[in-house]
């Protein structure tokens, strides 16, 4: 029994512990977009859908599957002994398999993920249902679904334990020596369990025969697989479209990956541990109750607090999805049957998995899997109340419990038909990609009219210019006149050649109005959407194309499109070189690092100036740029910029110079925050370590 246990536990944490471990790793590779995680995510539910139909075959009668067994996890262990040679560590690939800045993300995504973890995941993901088979082999009378309770609190304990103990304490290459001496252990696990599988002979006689003969009476028929796998695939898109929401509302970090799935995760616990832990009754209060704060959640979503918001998800989230997983346990089949049941859960999943990264993209305009992930559980649960009726002592109880799921089951749909109407009716174009959704809207007012087109990516807004043509070439939001931006674009020496200025992020072009002629500005941009918008598609935005500097733009992410100039054909010997990108809640971590910044300094002039636009609502990114500052030996200015009148928002920006001269101008310094006293403990960021819980507001 204990053999099992382990076994099992050991299996599921390096399952879920490698997941935030190796999304982490790419997540710079592919510009810090919440939809690496979704990505991952996929990846990970597709291996284990492979890893439960290999166990489902694996257990078939037959001689010599265990030596395939074998020879499998052999050849994982040699792959990673192999691999750690060359790479940083086992399951951390190096520089060199980083991918081309043009490339569809996804299909790169997978190709790393094979090649690093493929064939460890694969065969951790075989590996809760095969042992619980040779357990109900060994112990027929015994259950063996508690053990799929404990695989799942391996996986729990993997997942809250990584962003609470393993990142912040952890450098990315040592997670993943320690991650794989742990799968080490694991083959040795495995290899013992399939060694005494192929010794032990499968039971004769007439126990075997009526067992054998319950097994064939209580085989399950295609509505109980349509179900679990319909089941499976409502708690799996309601998990992925949580976390897409929560990570676009707050940021790309581990520890919001992670509590959507930890959530996910124990209900699999609770609700596989037996009976006791699910009640219909109780849940279908929970899951209405859950409906109508969705609701209100939608009616006051710009006003309300984000944590107060992360909670009403995460019961939203833990209420339906005890709802899917509970009725799946109620449908659990013989144990005879249980690889071919967690097969058809694993498929439900990864159906889900594949319904919101490659069908809703294409299909939807915004993000609406969620209100209609809702209307199909509550359809589901409707549907099993009918189908595995519970014995009711009182007719009326059952009544008004029919009355209360239809009623929840309309407010679902009218829920959805209304958010689906105002995300249409409210945009004047919007378009969803990997890189999330993007939207043109009207806004401002002027005689009674809208005065200005802004663009919005997720609840960010990311430039604005105004209609009218004496305002229209007027610098707007976080790049006025008197912004850092704008301080640092009049202030800076002109010569006869003009400026060079480079800019990580396009937004609508709004900082090509400061261009003169004989300028160059060269824009830096991860989203075709957004390039096409600011070049002018639709009319809605004309900065490009009324500024009077050449104007040149790099599509991809920034650090690899800077990486392969530097590579190809030397620095870009910029003037100044903006950095656009952090003021969106999801910040790119990968471009506030040592290794980021020792790019941007070999691509700037010996005199040039680094200008970082650092406005967050969550984050206080000042003590990360102040420990950059001091590592390489810059000046420092920071400018806090009220804003204020039609179109100018509040920014904080950050000029650094290796020359302090270049900051000395009156006109900076008469705008400069004094930081006299300033300083700050935190750990200096690379590319093997950041940690965004020290900088939260």
């Amino acid at each position: 029994m204990a053999y099992f246990a382990v076994s099992i536990f050991l299996s599921a944490f390096l399952l879920f512990q490698v997941q935030p471990m190796i999304g982490r790793y790419i997540l710079p590779w592919f510009g810090g977009t919440p939809a690496v995680w979704s990505t991952v995510m996929l990846f990970f539910q597709v291996l284990l859908t492979g890893g439960y139909a290999y166990a489902n075959w694996l257990i078939r009668p037959g001689r010599r599957r265990e030596i395939v067994h074998l020879a499998l996890l052999g050849l994982s262990a040699a792959l990673m002994v192999a691999l750690g040679l060359t790479w940083k560590s086992p399951i951390t690939p190096s520089a060199a398999w980083k991918p081309a800045v043009d490339v569809f993300p996804v299909w790169e995504i997978f190709k790393l993920l094979v090649i690093s973890v493929g064939l460890p995941y694969f065969l951790l993901s075989s590996n809760s249902p095969l042992m619980q088979a040779w357990f109900h082999r060994r112990f027929p009378a015994k259950t063996a679904y508690r053990l799929y309770a404990l695989s799942n609190v391996g996986s729990f304990l993997a997942l809250i334990s990584y962003p609470v103990l393993v990142e912040p304490n952890l450098t990315l290459s040592g997670q993943g020596w320690m991650w794989s001496l742990m799968y080490l252990v694991y083959a040795g696990l495995a290899a013992y369990g399939a060694l005494r599988a192929l010794r032990r002979q499968p039971a004769v006689g007439p126990d075997a025969a009526a067992e054998a003969a319950a097994e064939a009476a209580a085989r399950p028929g295609w509505s109980s697989y349509a179900l679990w796998i319909l089941l499976a695939a409502a708690a799996s898109i309601l998990l992925l479209a949580v976390t897409s929401h929560i990570t676009q509302e707050v940021a790309v970090i581990p520890f919001l990956w992670v509590l959507p799935l930890t959530i996910y995760l124990l209900t699999f616990i609770l609700a596989f541990s037996g009976e006791g832990w699910y009640s219909r009754q109780w849940f279908l209060v929970a899951l209405f109750a859950a409906t109508i704060l969705y609701g209100w959640t939608l009616v006051r979503s710009d006003t309300l607090n984000i944590v107060i918001q992360i909670a009403i998800y995460a019961f939203i989230l833990f209420s339906a999805c005890m709802v899917c997983h509970g009725e799946l346990y109620r449908l659990r089949p013989h144990p005879a049957h249980l690889t071919t049941f967690y097969l058809m859960v694993s498929i439900g999943g990864a159906l889900g998995g594949i319904f919101i990264n490659f069908v809703a993209p294409f299909v939807f305009k915004g993000y609406w899997e969620m209100p209609l992930g809702f209307v199909l559980c509550w359809l589901l649960f409707l549907t099993v109340t009918v189908i595995r009726r519970e014995p009711a002592r009182r007719r009326l109880v059952f009544m008004l419990n029919q009355v209360m799921l239809l009623s929840a089951l309309l407010i679902a749909l009218a829920l959805a038909f209304q958010y689906i109407r105002a995300d249409l009716s409210g945009s004047l174009y919007a378009e969803r990609n990997f890189y999330g959704v993007v939207r043109v809207r009207l806004a401002g007012e002027r005689q009674g009219v809208p005065d200005r087109t802004i663009l919005v990516h997720g609840i960010t807004i990311h430039g604005a210019q105004f209609l009218d043509t004496e305002r229209r070439a007027q610098p707007t939001m976080y790049f006025s006149e008197t912004s850092g931006a704008g301080v640092a674009l009049l202030n800076y020496p002109r010569s006869n050649e003009g400026l060079r200025v480079g800019v990580l992020g396009l937004g609508v072009g709004t900082l090509a109005a400061y261009g003169q002629p004989g300028d160059v500005f060269r824009f830096y941009e991860i989203n075709p959407a957004v390039i096409s918008l600011a070049e002018g598609q639709g009319g809605y935005f004309t900065f490009l194309q009324d500024s009077p500097a050449a104007i040149e733009i790099v599509p991809g992410d920034a650090r690899l499109s800077l990486e392969a100039e530097l590579a190809g054909g030397g620095s870009q010997q910029y003037d100044l070189l903006i950095l656009d990108v952090f003021s969106s809640d999801s910040i790119p971590v990968h471009l506030l690092d040592v290794e980021a910044f020792e790019l941007y300094l070999r691509h700037l002039q010996p005199d040039g100036m680094l200008v970082l636009h650092i406005t967050n609502r969550h984050l206080d990114l000042v003590p990360v740029v102040w420990t950059l500052a001091r590592h390489f030996d810059l000046s420092f200015a920071l400018i806090d910029d009220p804003g204020g009148g039609p179109a100018i928002s509040r920014s904080i920006w950050v000029l650094l110079a290796r020359d302090p001269a270049r900051l000395a101008a009156s006109p900076i310094q008469a705008r400069a925050t004094p930081m006299d006293g300033f300083s700050t403990d935190i750990r200096l960021w690379t590319d093997d370590y950041s940690n965004l819980f020290q900088i939260l507001k």
